[in-house]
């Protein structure tokens, strides 16, 4: 079948307000980056104009500011999921002028399916390639576009053609039945294989190709501070702790680790550290750190749903695609983070936390409870199903002027059910096999800045009995005093005695 070619604005005019629109990519790495920005050209038009314009946007994850970015700033969005990190995404959502669903990434493309989003209109899909036929090699990143594709009524290919077409093979594409006809997913190790290299579509759905060259526009990280070094070693400090004592087989387990600097400063220790044997990772982004990992022969396989490289390491990357093609699989999100996976696998989980609480509750998104951050990605699937489930963030922030470990959580994204390991540039808190009283004093012995030790054990006297001793007055005296005076090192436990 021939295929109409055309340009990103001449996209964009099929584009009607209210449409929902589902598009490829895992973070920044294979999400469309033109007709985007083209759709939010035709919304400043139609507003300047006195029409109303908004579309819906479902996605993999977070995108880019060619998507989140030029369309918050078009005020071109009414609704968003499953997750995001664009600042001019997040001032609309936290100010109400779009609405957004935070979801577990695992569960994002089997609710498509089952209806909870309606219909869906338009599916972009970055390309390598695309056969006349509707066979198409995705760029470098997944996300939830075979859902998304399958049940749009239409489709739009930007075909980048800075994209090699040697990504054919690096991609495992398979959409698990829906319920009651689902089975096990078989996947029983990292590296096998389960669905297509290709992601097949219907041609005859696909209104036009926009052509396209250009790279992520993923930014590399910052060297790690000092802050972040300390919890990437107190990290590693526990594996290879549970490691010798036989808590973590032999041969290793997969790895899943969050995205940023505390990640990267642990995938480096790993790295550089000769008692723990070469792994695998399973887990939804692949960063600089992994493939530095796989050069050194100390990570022998990665499944994933995104190459999240920056621009620099995927310039290098793509000519030594050979060297990679079999260590490196993608796959959609409801591969990379299913619970039965993650479940059966052992996955050891690595993610970062806004703050944590002393009895284990961990708050992944929201400041100060209220404004939304990010979101909550794939951390709860990874969380609750996981071999060991570790948490890390700083002890405190703004300089010394917050903590990180608080006496109740301003928002739960995780329940204390689900933590095990609580890691801050303090220390390590082993929670596993602990009752609440014991868990709170071994977070703040543990984990908590020496400024805030002795506030945290004033709260636990407060206590009223029970299992879990919490005062009700005076659970968010920390956020109190900080919204109140700007330092949280104010709140006075004297008054709720």
């Amino acid at each position: 079948m021939a295929f109409d070619y055309m340009t990103a604005a001449e996209a964009a005019e099929h584009f009607k307000n209210g449409d929902t629109v589902g598009l490829s990519g895992f973070t920044a790495p294979g999400t469309p980056k033109f007709i985007p920005e083209a759709i939010a050209a035709k919304a400043e038009r139609e507003h300047a104009e006195g029409r109303p314009f908004k579309i819906n946007l479902l996605t993999g994850a977070s995108t880019s500011d060619h998507v989140d970015g030029a369309l918050s700033r078009a005020n071109a969005l009414n609704f968003r999921a499953p997750y995001q990190n664009v600042p001019d995404l997040r001032k609309r959502i936290n100010a109400h002028d779009c609405h957004y669903n935070d979801r577990h990434l695992s569960e994002m493309a089997q609710e498509v399916r089952y209806g909870f989003y309606g219909k869906v209109d338009w599916a972009i899909i970055e390309a390598a390639d695309i056969t006349p036929d509707g066979e198409v090699i995705l760029g470098t990143g997944v996300g939830n576009i075979p859902t998304y594709a399958m049940l749009a009524d239409k489709i739009f290919i930007e075909l980048n053609e800075a994209l090699p077409k040697a990504l054919y093979g690096m991609h495992d594409i398979y959409i698990p039945a829906d319920p009651p006809r689902r089975r096990e997913i078989p996947v029983y190790a990292a590296n096998d294989r389960i669905g297509s290299p290709v992601l097949k579509i219907d041609p005859r759905k696909v209104v036009g190709i926009v052509r396209t060259n250009s790279y992520d526009g993923v930014k590399a990280f910052t060297a790690p501070d000092e802050v972040s070094k300390q919890i990437g070693a107190n990290v590693v400090d526990f594996l290879l702790s549970e490691y010798r004592r036989g808590g973590i087989p032999k041969e290793f387990l997969p790895l899943q680790s969050g995205v940023g600097n505390v990640a990267n400063a642990v995938l480096y220790d790993l790295g550089e550290n000769k008692e723990i044997p070469p792994f695998m990772m399973y887990t939804e982004v692949m960063q600089d750190a992994v493939l530095s990992l796989m050069r050194k022969g100390k990570c022998t396989f990665a499944s994933t749903c995104s190459m999240t490289f920056s621009d620099d390491t995927e310039k290098e990357f793509f000519p030594d695609m050979k060297e990679f093609a079999h260590k490196i699989l993608m796959r959609p999100a409801e591969l990379s983070n299913n619970p039965e996976v993650i479940r059966r696998l052992g996955i050891i989980s690595m993610n970062t936390a806004l703050e944590a609480d002393i009895f284990g509750g961990i708050n992944s998104t929201h400041v100060l409870g209220t404004k939304m951050m990010n979101g909550v990605g794939g951390s709860g699937d990874f969380t609750r199903n996981a071999y060991i489930s570790i948490f890390s963030c700083p002890s405190v922030s703004k300089g010394g002027l917050i903590s990180n470990i608080v006496p109740m959580v301003a928002h739960a994204d995780h329940s204390e059910h689900s933590v095990d390991i609580v890691v801050t540039d303090q220390g390590i808190a082993d929670l596993r096999g602990l009752d609440p009283l014991q868990r709170a004093e071994r977070i703040i012995e543990n984990c908590a800045h020496p400024d805030y030790k002795g506030l945290l054990l004033d709260y636990l006297k407060l206590g009223k009995g029970g299992q879990t001793p919490h005062s009700l007055t005076a659970a968010f005296a920390f956020h109190n005093a900080f919204n109140e005076t700007g330092d949280m090192r104010n709140a006075d436990f004297s008054k709720y005695c």
